[in-house]
C-alpha cells in the first residue's frame, strides 16, 4: 500500500513562552503544500528475519537508522499491538530534511496511517493522532493534514478556512540544517505577545508582510545571512509575502503570477514551484 506523505509551511509562528515540560508554547498557522514524500509498506517476506526492512530512493537521508521516525511509528504501534507483523518499507524522499517543512513528521504520520489500514487495526482518528504526538509534536497535524491553527507545542489543532491555490508558491531550501531544539533554545525572554493569526490571515495577503511574522527568523538571519537574502530575492522576484517556515531553513515565497526574470539561486539550492 502505497501513501503520499505531504508537507506543510507556517505562516506565521509566535514563540509564546516555555512550559514546565520544557516544550514551548506556540501560535502557528499549518499550512499543507503539495510537495509530496512516497511511502511504500508491505507485508514481509517469510523470510525476513528484522521486523522491517526499510530501503530509500531520492533525497539523502541523513539520519541513522534509530532515529527514523518511520521505524519509530513502527516500533510504537508494535509496543501496542504485539502481533503486529514484519514489514518491508520504501521510501522515496522528495521533502528536504531538516528544512522546516515537516517531512519527517509526515512520513511518521504516514506511517501510523499506513499500517492502521495494512493490517486493520481499526485505530479512529483521534487515536492516530495521540500516537503521533507521541513521534513528535507537529506529527497530529499531517493525520488529516488541513489549514489549522496551531497551539500549545503544536498539537492543539483548530480547523481554518483557508485556500492560497490561486497563487503559485516557491519553495527553496539552500541545504543549510537547522536543528529544531538548538532553534528553540536560542529565543530568549521576554516572549512576544499573542497576535490574532486567525484576523491576519483573513486580511488581503499583500497586508501579511508586516504583520504575520516567524520568530525564528531573527536568529536564523543572524546565523546564516544568506536566509535574509533569498526572503529579501523572494520580494524582488514579487512574491506578496515570503517568510521561512517552520525553525528554518526553507523560505517560501506567494506570487500572484511567477516572476518574468529567471531565478539566479546557486545550483545547490532546492526550490520548486507549487
Amino acid at each position: 500500500m502505497i501513501s503520499f506523505p505531504i508537507a506543510k509551511i507556517n505562516l506565521g509562528l509566535e514563540i509564546l513562552g516555555k512550559r514546565p515540560d520544557g516544550y514551548h508554547n506556540i501560535s502557528s498557522i499549518f499550512y499543507p503544500v503539495p510537495l509530496k514524500d512516497v511511502l511504500e509498506i508491505i507485508p514481509a517476506q517469510a523470510v525476513q528475519v528484522e521486523d522491517v526492512v526499510i530501503s530509500y530512493s531520492g533525497l539523502p537521508i541523513d539520519t541513522g537508522q534509530t532515529e527514523n521516525l518511520c521505524l519509530k511509528a513502527y516500533r510504537l504501534l508494535k509496543n501496542h499491538f504485539p502481533a503486529l507483523s514484519k514489514i518491508q518499507m520504501h521510501l522515496h524522499k522528495v521533502i528536504p530534511m531538516g528544512a522546516g517543512l515537516g517531512g519527517g513528521s509526515s512520513d511518521a504520520a504516514a506511517t501510523l496511517t499506513l499500517l492502521n489500514k495494512v493490517f486493520q487495526l481499526n485505530l479512529s482518528v483521534a487515536q492516530l493522532k495521540n500516537y503521533a504526538l507521541q513521534l513528535g509534536s507537529d506529527c497530529p497535524f499531517f493525520i488529516e493534514s488541513f489549514p489549522a491553527l496551531a497551539e500549545g507545542r503544536g498539537e492543539e489543532l483548530q480547523s481554518v478556512n483557508l485556500n492560497l491555490s490561486k497563487y503559485h508558491l516557491l519553495i527553496i531550501n539552500p541545504g543549510i540544517h537547522i536543528n529544531t531544539a538548538k532553534a528553540f533554545a536560542e529565543i530568549k525572554p521576554p516572549y512576544q505577545t499573542s497576535a490574532d493569526l486567525l484576523q491576519i490571515i483573513q486580511q488581503p495577503i499583500e497586508s501579511w508582510k508586516n504583520n504575520l511574522v516567524n520568530d525564528f527568523e531573527k536568529t536564523a538571519f543572524a546565523n546564516h545571512p544568506q536566509l535574509k537574502k533569498i526572503k529579501d530575492d523572494l520580494y524582488l522576484l514579487g512574491a506578496v509575502y515570503a517568510a521561512m517556515s517552520g525553525s528554518g531553513s526553507s523560505l517560501y515565497g506567494f506570487f500572484t503570477k511567477k516572476p518574468a526574470t529567471e531565478i539566479n539561486f546557486p545550483e545547490s539550492y532546492f526550490y520548486q514551484w507549487l
